[in-house]
């Protein structure tokens, strides 16, 4: 067997593979007699069909399969032994003037396009400089987060006249032009979130109602949402969008939540017993666990922006061409227009990759199983915080992480998730981090921008 390879540009090889009979007819013959003991056909016993015979009726196909595992293992090994970096997968090249005559007699030769990954250095030091925002909670956003968990554990009431943040529980029927109830309408009972209701003015028609009250709506306009109106109204949402009534709406009932009391069982029942004693210390309890979270969308921001620093600053080449065919070669479906439109990002990726795996092999940075481990639970674990702020058990935290992890994608995304997350710390553990605080309302305003 003959393996060589041309360079064809600086990130572009081929490889030519030449096999002669002496390289595959051991393989062939052992493959031919394996699948003898094994047939089942008609005239023979099982395991006593001559090779001969397997030969002449399968003889062709098990060549070819033969010549495309030898082809795979050499070329695999190839790339191995040589230590090529390639990006992709290598890509066979078509020659129509090739014709072999398969049997067991051809020399071949088959040539494979490589994609090279560029080599380049990570530089790291602390003239690379980025903003680390402390975000602090503004009152409106501590506010809107205190109300949320007091009505998480509050009770539910029926008061006598609604107000904005009520649920009505009411008729919806369907009005013709002329407002009289459209024969053959729409009607149903369903709940309605004021909160769901777009249009102000509408808003105010429904609010200082009592019960059996009846009020007339546009309901495209008060609600906008196709997929609202149509759980209101128990329709498809497809009709929902092109739904154009007035409808009347008749109370029969209006349901409110009731913020919990600002008491020791309401503290208990957040913190544990006696850990929080008084409002002051409640809010500081919210005000520390709102922060925290701002701590993950201020690191999310830093990251960020090393993320595009760092690939302005190592501006290396790809091999693109390559690449589009490869990607045009393993996404049948993928259309030009679409190969277009993505490829920029696509490169862009695979640049931070590449960054990415120089800073883990330059600094032997490892990635344990516990690494994956803890990063599932801190994951389950804000999940959880988003509905309340008690924490989940450890022994219940680490079952969770464990059956979340045994799903293969959900490993690889984690993964992912701990290898960046190490590149990162390396990076600020020797760039130059200069603190800044910033109220939450102006960091999103800066992280829209």
């Amino acid at each position: 067997m003959n393996i060589t390879q041309e360079k064809t540009g600086n990130l572009n090889a081929v490889v030519k593979i030449k096999i002669a009979p002496a390289d595959y007819t051991e393989r062939v013959d052992k493959a031919i007699k394996e699948q003898a003991k094994k047939a089942q056909l008609p005239g023979f016993r099982k395991g006593m069909v001559p090779a001969a015979h397997i030969k002449r009726m399968y003889g062709k196909s098990i060549l070819v399969d033969e010549i495309n595992n030898l082809l795979n293992d050499t070329l695999s090994k190839y790339i191995a032994d040589e230590k090529l970096e390639v990006l992709g997968q290598p890509l066979p090249k078509t020659d129509d003037e090739k014709e072999f005559k398969w049997d067991n007699t051809d020399e071949f030769e088959f040539d494979y396009e490589l994609g090279l990954s560029p080599a380049f250095d990570v530089a790291i030091s602390s003239k690379d400089k980025f903003t680390q925002y402390v975000v602090k909670a503004d009152k409106e956003t501590l506010e809107s987060r205190i109300k949320n968990i007091r009505r998480s554990y509050g009770k539910m009431t029926n008061p006598e006249v609604s107000e904005e943040g009520d649920v009505l529980y009411a008729d919806f029927t369907q009005l013709a032009a002329d407002g009289s109830v459209y024969e053959g309408g729409i009607a149903n009972t369903a709940t309605l979130r004021l909160d769901q209701v777009a249009d102000k003015k509408i808003l105010k028609t429904l609010v200082g109602l009592k019960k059996d009250a009846e009020v007339t709506i546009d309901i495209q306009k008060a609600l906008e949402d196709a997929a609202v109106i149509a759980k209101v109204l128990n329709i498809s949402e497809d009709d929902a969008k092109e739904l154009k009534a007035n409808f009347k709406l008749t109370v029969k009932n209006i349901n409110r939540l009731e913020e919990a009391d600002l008491n020791q069982e309401f503290f208990d029942k957040l913190f544990g017993e006696g850990v929080v004693t008084d409002e002051a210390g409640f809010r500081a309890k919210i005000t520390e666990e709102v922060e925290s979270m701002f701590t993950q969308d201020a690191d999310r921001k830093l990251s960020n922006d090393i993320y595009e620093q760092f690939l302005a600053k190592h501006n290396f080449e790809l091999p693109d061409e390559f690449l589009r065919r490869w990607l045009k070669a393993t996404n049948e479906k993928l259309t030009d227009e679409e190969l277009a439109e993505g490829y920029d990002d696509f490169a862009k990726n695979l640049k931070w990759t590449l960054i990415e795996n120089k800073i883990i092999k330059d600094n032997s940075i490892e990635i344990k199983y516990e690494d994956v481990v803890q990063a599932a639970k801190a994951k389950i674990d804000m999940q959880f915080r988003m509905y309340s702020p008690s924490p989940l058990p450890e022994d219940q935290l680490a079952q969770y992480a464990v059956q979340f992890l045994q799903q293969k994608e959900n490993a690889n995304q984690v993964f992912e998730e701990v290898k960046a997350l190490k590149t990162f710390e390396q990076i600020k553990s020797v760039a130059t981090l200069e603190q800044k605080e910033i109220d939450y309302d102006k960091f999103i305003a800066l992280d829209k921008r």
